[in-house]
């Protein structure tokens, strides 16, 4: 990491027209420390509204994550952090996996998820259920139950990435 990012985050606050650039440092600081090949950084977000600067970084894995896995990293970020002095004012960092009401947001992310049940909502505002079946670079293919009298079928529905505002995977407790 090169020091020239340092004269950016002086202060005692990140000012917020440099959090996008703090943000890609920390994402580029992360994806340098994955120890594994099936890790990935679904978001890394940075916040300084109020208090000292809140640092989240949420990994993922293609296999999941554990808790050793989120603090190993976790202290490698923290150590490049630190040794190239790049917030110069009080932060805290997180490190956690993406929960269950976490957006999917990478291709990758919705690879993982192939074969459960989704909520999508569109760009238009239209909310669709049903179980996530293919993945391309473009979009996702979604197979929803579509009642037809007494008969239900199932609908496969293509959607484009960019007709996608957020997609939620849903959790079953059958």
């Amino acid at each position: 990491m090169q020091r020239k990012y340092n004269k950016f985050l002086r202060g005692h606050r990140v000012p917020s027209f440099y959090m996008k650039n703090l943000q890609k440092i920390v994402l580029d600081i992360a994806e340098k420390n994955l120890t594994n090949e099936d890790f990935f950084i679904a978001d890394v977000v940075v916040s300084s509204e109020t208090g000292p600067c809140k640092i989240f970084i949420f990994l993922d894995g293609d296999k999941g994550v554990t808790i050793d896995d989120c603090v190993a990293l976790s202290r490698a970020v923290a150590n490049v952090l630190e040794e190239e002095d790049l917030v110069d004012s009080k932060y805290t960092l997180d490190v956690s996996s993406p929960g269950v009401d976490f957006p999917l947001n990478s291709i990758r992310q919705y690879t993982k998820n192939v074969g459960r049940d989704v909520k999508v909502t569109t760009t238009d505002g239209t909310d669709l259920k049903g179980k996530l079946t293919k993945v391309t670079n473009e979009g996702i293919v979604l197979d929803k139950e579509v009642k037809k009298g007494k008969k239900i079928s199932l609908e496969a529905t293509e959607l484009a990435f960019n007709e996608i505002k957020k997609t939620i995977v849903q959790v079953s407790f059958k």
